[in-house]
């Protein structure tokens, strides 16, 4: 069949225009006849933006069909900063549409459900976390049964971080060998890892036991007190009992005294520590202040016996040379937002993490960086050994990283 003839358009149901009703003439030839017939084809305007303009409002609510919500309460980022090394690593952030960073976490927007699951599955795997699913339902075509959702997966990881002090509830204490309720996080993996500061006691505890018996932060990093370690005798014989203690510290007596009672009267305190092995006299110290803190909580008001300090962590001093002179560099995901004053301290404490824990940097990729490394500044340092190349983006990758997280 030809067309033979357009006539304009009749009716346009809409006032937005978008369904249009064209009467066309087709005329054609069958067994030596010549048929003619009229009839009115009714169109609708469907608009479709390219790759660029769809992931740029991707976080509008238009375009992506799965939303994963990454959330931590907390009151710093490290947390997020980890994570974000590691879905650098595995390369878990090329299929999303948009990434933008909110207050508390990251939304990362997807055009398939299937890609949004894989994010959650592999969040699962790496970090203690859990998840809840919800469904909106967008639009639905009743004569063929079609049903259009969008998915949104919430994930609620773990509130405790690196080098906090946490106070166990008594059923996880009975489950990790009656370890002391009052204990400090060592590191985050796919567990929470503990260690008992006064015995050398370790544990670990996966998302499904942390959640089914979940506890709080006594005592943030932010929060912690500075002292200077005045005397230090490491403790040659402890009486080990049943459980699994730690082969990287070593048991001391310390006395310290807070920084900013130096040159006063004030008697030296006494404690027992787990970091008998980095700490010598003169040296900075961060620790939790038990006596003379203030604690909301239940469980942590119930414990009679306590030190009157615990020890975290060592720091080094010069810490602004530090940060200007440290010889790698991370790769984030887009223009990431570090304007705000408190981002950027967070960001300098997790590379100083880096610096500080080898386990920690096997899952994040360092790269080389160009600036001068300051000699005279006595901190852990990366070796070139562990560093890669710098990392060189061409034009037209660096065009789509900067589309994706477009309004971050």
């Amino acid at each position: 069949f030809l067309i033979v003839q357009y006539k304009e358009a009749v009716v346009s149901t809409q006032s937005t225009g978008k369904r249009l009703k064209v009467n066309i003439t087709i005329q054609g030839e069958a067994f030596g006849t010549i048929l003619q017939q009229s009839f009115v084809v009714e169109y609708i305007i469907h608009y479709q933006m390219c790759d660029v303009c769809c992931k740029q409002k991707g976080s509008d609510g238009e375009c992506w069909r799965a939303l994963v919500q990454i959330r931590q309460r907390t009151i710093h980022k490290k947390t997020l900063f980890y994570i974000e090394q590691l879905i650098l690593r595995h390369n878990m952030h090329k299929s999303a549409m948009n990434i933008r960073e909110t207050e508390g976490g990251l939304n990362f927007y997807y055009q398939a459900k299937n890609n949004a699951r894989k994010m959650v599955d592999f969040l699962l795997s790496v970090i203690p976390c859990q998840y809840k699913t919800s469904e909106e339902l967008v639009s639905h075509d009743i004569q063929s049964n079609i049903f259009n959702y969008k998915y949104t997966y919430f994930v609620e990881i773990a509130p405790i971080c690196k080098d906090e002090v946490v106070c166990l509830t008594t059923g996880n204490s009975r489950y990790l060998n009656h370890m002391s309720q009052v204990v400090i996080c060592s590191r985050i993996s796919d567990n929470v890892h503990l260690i008992d500061p006064l015995t050398l006691k370790i544990g670990q505890l996966n998302a499904q036991q942390f959640f089914r018996e979940p506890f709080q932060a006594i005592c943030h990093q932010k929060q912690l007190r500075e002292f200077m370690v005045m005397n230090i005798e490491p403790i040659r014989e402890s009486g080990k009992q049943f459980g699994s203690y730690s082969h990287k510290h070593t048991l001391a007596d310390v006395w310290v005294l807070p920084v900013n009672s130096l040159g006063t009267d004030e008697d030296e305190i006494h404690t027992r520590t787990h970091l008998g092995n980095v700490l010598a006299c003169g040296d900075y110290v961060l620790g939790f202040d038990v006596s003379h803190a203030v604690v909301n909580n239940s469980v942590f008001d119930k414990i009679k016996q306590l030190p009157d300090i615990i020890l975290v962590k060592k720091i080094y001093p010069d810490k602004v040379k530090r940060n200007k002179g440290r010889n790698f560099k991370l790769r984030r995901i887009g223009a990431r937002t570090e304007s705000m004053t408190t981002d950027n301290a967070d960001y300098n404490d997790f590379l100083e993490d880096l610096e500080e824990d080898p386990e920690l940097r096997k899952n994040v990729n360092m790269y080389k960086t160009q600036v001068q490394v300051e000699e005279d500044v006595e901190a852990p340092r990366v070796g070139l050994e562990e560093l890669l190349e710098d990392l060189v983006l061409d034009d037209k990758e660096e065009a789509e990283e900067e589309a994706m997280t477009d309004g971050c």
